[in-house]
């Protein structure tokens, strides 16, 4: 039997709401959130539960990586605490004149803004949580 990994790719509106649903309740750990300045990208990586294959019990390891970030401002976040784990409850974002400012929203008041020029984000499944 093959492991169904998803992967999806959302580049408007749509896609970011399907992303954001399927990463409602994700956990990541500080020492997981990556910024990579010279490439542009922008990484999560998450621990979450598959809801889009209605497989409630089934947790998995998953990327969820930001294309075209040219800024990253976070706020309530302790970077030093490595080990310190978030939840994270939904990602929007605004349209301002030329860019884009995504917004990830964590438990206790803490949130990252991501600048973005484009809208470019992928959500990929690594491995299943045993």
């Amino acid at each position: 039997m093959t492991k169904y990994l998803t992967k999806i790719i959302a580049s408007d509106k749509e896609g970011l709401r399907m992303i954001s649903a399927c990463t409602s309740g994700a956990k990541v750990k500080i020492a997981d959130i990556k910024y990579l300045k010279s490439n542009k990208v922008f990484l999560l990586s998450i621990e979450r539960t598959k809801i889009e294959t209605n497989q409630k019990d089934k947790k998995i390891n998953s990327i969820c990586k930001f294309d075209f970030i040219d800024r990253v401002k976070s706020k309530n976040i302790n970077q030093l605490n490595k080990e310190n784990i978030l939840e994270l409850i939904g990602i929007d974002y605004l349209k301002n004149k030329d860019d884009y400012e995504i917004n990830l929203i964590f438990n206790n008041n803490s949130h990252i803004v991501l600048n973005a020029e484009a809208l470019e984000i992928r959500l990929e499944d690594q491995t299943e949580i045993k």
